[in-house]
């Protein structure tokens, strides 16, 4: 069994495991994937386990960052782990899964992100669940009666995708968002190029939906601004099409200012796509991330990884002025009862915010005293791409 990076010449080789595993493909979709992922391909972004000349694994490494209270960290965007039907039950999907992440590790990623089509493989390697995709149903005639002023508002097309990639940024910065993803100028320049997709720029936000079953509703897939009045005015564009789509599909943040515009609100239908974070280089991901200002933590860490063991020993957390740090420590002469012991999977939702009392009554952290950590950490992860 071989598991390399893909050539490009060899993109093709994918093809029928992923319609084993997914459905076939028509020729003008694969074209377009095609096109989309040979930037990771010449990158050797995308790999597949051989065995005897068979492709019979997948996976992808995407460029990518992910915000953190404000600040974007490197990550890897993990996509398309296929495995081949026959091939399933053998271990090969973790096998596959630990040499990602090694390639995490040469790639310089503190940080690596999936949607999971199963949970119990990526929990195996120390991946756990810490946010999601948000979509919320929304009446347009809501929409159509939120007061806004007129703001300058353009279409925007490819040539605008370092100046859309820079304006949505700008928002999760300023926002102190955690969980979005900011992705490459070429996937910016995709999306803007897609006739299926109507993007709108202001100065100070953005505006990308399209039309969904049978233009029978209109499906808001990114509405960011950093102001009230960016923010009433774009979503006052989405509700000046209520004469056609009853309803809108948006994906939002479990606490987008949007919700508390809306003249009426009584009932939502939300569903959510989970997805699981890991953390690749523990100390530099503490690093990156960005913290609450005034919060401050100073802890003793046990942390188990086996599979990556670089992030495994004895550390001292110390949280400070919206900085973090993660610092080797020797081991205490007296044992470890004085400190907090998480493995893998703990630490990745530690990370992403989720609770101390959580983790404690989950067996995802142990030991010592936590309890400043949920402050320090605290966030509502949520992502607006799926990949």
């Amino acid at each position: 069994m071989e598991i390399r990076a893909l050539r490009p010449a060899e993109a093709s080789a994918v093809r029928d495991i992923l319609a084993r595993a997914f459905g076939p493909t028509p020729d003008d979709v694969w074209e377009r994937r095609a096109a989309s992922v040979l930037p990771s391909l010449e990158a050797g972004r995308v790999f597949a386990a051989f065995d005897g000349g068979e492709v019979v694994a997948t996976g992808s490494l995407y460029d990518m960052t992910q915000w953190w209270n404000g600040r974007a960290v490197s990550m890897a965007g993990v996509s398309g782990i296929t495995v081949a039907p026959e091939e399933r039950g053998r271990g090969l999907g973790r096998r596959l899964m630990t040499d990602l992440l090694e390639h995490c590790v040469r790639f310089g990623h503190p940080l690596a992100m999936l949607y999971p089509a199963t949970t119990a493989l990526y929990r195996s390697v120390g991946w756990e669940h810490a946010g999601a995709q948000h979509h919320v149903e929304i009446r347009t005639e809501a929409l159509r009666r939120v007061a806004a002023e007129r703001v300058p508002v353009r279409r925007a097309g490819p040539d605008d995708a370092a100046e859309a990639a820079a304006v949505v940024g700008r928002v999760h910065e300023t926002s102190l968002d955690c969980g979005p993803v900011g992705v490459p100028e070429a996937w910016w320049r995709r999306t803007l190029g897609n006739r299926d997709e109507y993007c709108y720029l202001a100065e100070d936000g953005f505006l990308s939906y399209r039309w969904a079953d049978g233009n029978a509703g209109m499906e808001v897939t990114r509405l960011v601004a950093s102001s009230e009045r960016t923010l009433r005015a774009l979503w006052a564009l989405v509700g000046s099409g209520s004469s056609t789509a009853e309803s809108v599909r948006a994906c939002v943040a479990p606490f987008d200012p949007a919700l508390w515009l809306l003249p009426e609100r009584e009932w939502e239908t939300v569903t959510r796509s989970q997805w699981m974070l890991r953390l690749v280089d523990a100390p530099a991901a503490i690093e990156a991330r960005g913290f609450p200002s005034g919060v401050g933590a100073a802890v003793p860490l046990l942390v188990d990884d086996p599979q990556l063991p670089a992030n495994s020993g004895h550390w001292r957390l110390e949280i400070k002025d919206g900085e973090g740090r993660l610092e080797r420590s020797p081991a205490p002469p007296e044992g470890d009862a004085d400190a907090v012991r998480v493995g893998a999977r703990g630490l990745a939702a530690l990370y992403a915010g989720v609770p101390v009392a959580t983790l404690r009554r989950t067996g995802l952290l142990a030991g010592g005293n936590a309890d400043a950590l949920s402050a320090a950490f605290a966030a509502a992860p949520f992502s607006l791409d799926f990949f």
